[in-house]
């Protein structure tokens, strides 16, 4: 693999971003269409963090600051980049992202099935919080 290249995207990647997930990420949500990529870039511009190399993009992560909260999700490798280091070096620039604005914990959503993604969060030193549940509901 070439040299990775971490950047913050901008509301332009929003359509290749959406590709992406469709082939890297696991699940779906109700904000997964441009309009809800490129207001999240429009609101936070350093939320979507992506990880490109030839000029491929290969991973992302969201890290959400509300000012609150450290908050991750979409955490993605493309599956032909797997295990060589670009989900942590996605986490890495999070985390400086956080730090930098003044989070203390880094939360991160991820799918109870994903076991993959289990052995990948605990890997980076996240652990999970059994207590805690998540509770939803759509707006619209």
């Amino acid at each position: 693999m070439t040299e990775l290249h971490i950047r913050a995207a901008v509301p332009a990647d929003a359509e290749n971003v959406l590709a992406f997930w469709k082939e890297a990420a696991e699940g779906t949500s109700i904000t997964d269409d441009v309009e809800g990529v490129t207001g999240l870039v429009t609101r936070d511009p350093e939320a979507l963090i992506l990880a490109e190399s030839d000029g491929r993009l290969v991973g992302s992560v969201i890290a959400g600051w509300d000012g609150w909260r450290a908050s991750l999700y979409r955490l993605a490798v493309l599956p032909s980049h797997r295990r060589r280091g670009i989900a942590g070096a996605l986490l890495e620039a999070a985390e400086r992202r956080f730090v930098a604005v003044g989070g203390r914990r880094g939360d991160a959503m991820v799918l109870e099935a994903n076991e993959r993604a289990h052995r990948v969060w605990a890997a980076a030193g996240y652990h999970r919080e059994d207590h805690w549940r998540r509770w939803v509901k759509p707006f619209a």
